[in-house]
């Protein structure tokens, strides 16, 4: 039987939900993110686009290129709203789904062509995700995922292409290789230097060369410049929390060094979050004092996975929590509430600086380790 996947992309997501709030942004450039000169660029819509606006693109930037733009901060909680309706659209739907981010999915149908016809059937269900959510979307149907995304790519905005198994070569030789997903900024600029542009000139590459340029990763793109992706469609589920607790050696009434550790473990957590690309609206603290009675707080909060709001708000809980001034047995914290999504789209009030500063913190623990870099506030005191 021949794999059928489908990715479907809902285009200019946030925009598009902003748009069936309020009809009279349609057909108007529109930026989500943060007010001010430094904030970041989350999202914007096409005829932003237009402009040359992109996403993470510096507010300052932005609104110079498109100056008649209309910038909303952006509503989190919203945007999560209308991903979890058209989730269960698909969940009733396609015997296979895979949620890749808030705003898309990827589907393994394959065998529906003896029934259905696979692009037929891909056709009525991104028109029944528009008729009863009001969203644009986009989506490919192809052998795999590689190609369905790149697919989908090129049927944006609300298009749709089949690309068919003795047609993937084909389709993907004349397209730059900067659509082939992994291949970021810096691989297309030192490939552009050996004048590899095209996606049919990279997958001609011997696969070695490609290793010695590109580390680990060379084999894998190589494999999607060759339409090769054995990557299985992982069927979809909600994670439900993560959290950690802390027992003290001795019990303990040292406010600092108990907020010091809540610290270290708000960081662990959202480094967590960060790498597997979730963001979280229920933050919860515990305390068990010493004579084991346990007492816990929680509070919802705009999604996020940012340390230094996420900090706060414990820190916060825990002042709430911490009444009868006993000695305290064990500390907790836990992060629930979770969403799909990365960083940059929880950028609506931040800035390019605070971006830049998570990037490269994360890079560093990426690279050396979680406990490579954290903050002062968050190092047990040293015990003399």
């Amino acid at each position: 039987m021949e794999r059928v996947v489908v990715h479907l992309d809902l285009d200019s997501f946030f925009a598009s939900v902003e748009c069936v709030k309020d009809s009279s942004l349609l057909n108007k450039a529109l930026i989500i993110g943060g007010g001010s000169d430094r904030g970041v660029v989350a999202s914007c819509n096409y005829e932003a686009r237009k402009f040359g606006v992109r996403s993470a693109m510096p507010m300052y930037m932005a609104l110079r290129l498109c100056p008649q733009a209309k910038v909303l901060r952006g509503d989190m909680e919203q945007y999560s709203q209308y991903s979890h309706m058209v989730t269960d659209i698909i969940r009733e739907n396609a015997p296979v789904m895979e949620k890749a981010s808030i705003d898309e999915f990827y589907l393994d149908i394959s065998g529906l062509d003896r029934f259905f016809g696979c692009f037929k059937w891909s056709t009525e269900l991104a028109q029944k995700i528009t008729r009863e959510t009001g969203l644009p979307i986009s989506f490919g149907v192809s052998v795999n995922k590689t190609v369905s995304k790149i697919a989908t790519g090129e049927a944006k905005p609300k298009g749709k292409i089949e690309v068919q198994k003795d047609q993937v070569r084909p389709f993907l030789n004349p397209l730059s290789i900067r659509k082939i997903p992994m291949v970021g900024d810096s691989a297309f600029q030192l490939l552009s230097r050996l004048g590899i542009r095209k996606i049919e000139t990279l997958s001609q590459m011997p696969v070695d060369m490609l290793q010695e340029l590109l580390g680990q990763n060379g084999k894998v793109i190589w494999k999607k410049a060759n339409g090769i992706d054995e990557t299985p469609v992982e069927p979809y589920s909600e994670k439900k929390s993560l959290s950690t607790e802390q027992t003290f050696e001795q019990d303990t009434i040292d406010i600092g060094n108990i907020k010091s550790r809540l610290i270290g473990m708000v960081e662990k957590l959202g480094y967590q979050m960060r790498s597997e690309e979730w963001l979280c609206s229920v933050v919860t603290v515990k305390i068990r004092y010493n004579n084991m009675d346990t007492h816990t707080q929680q509070c919802k909060i705009a999604y996020t996975s940012c340390d230094h709001i996420l900090i706060e708000k414990v820190k916060g809980l825990f002042d709430k929590l911490y009444e009868r001034r006993m000695r305290i047995r064990l500390i907790g914290v836990r992060f629930s509430g979770f969403v799909r999504g990365t960083y940059q789209i929880n950028l609506f009030e931040d800035t390019t600086e605070m971006m830049n500063l998570y990037q490269a913190i994360d890079k560093m623990k990426n690279r050396f380790g979680g406990g490579a870099v954290m903050r002062c506030g968050g190092l047990e005191p040293l015990r003399h």
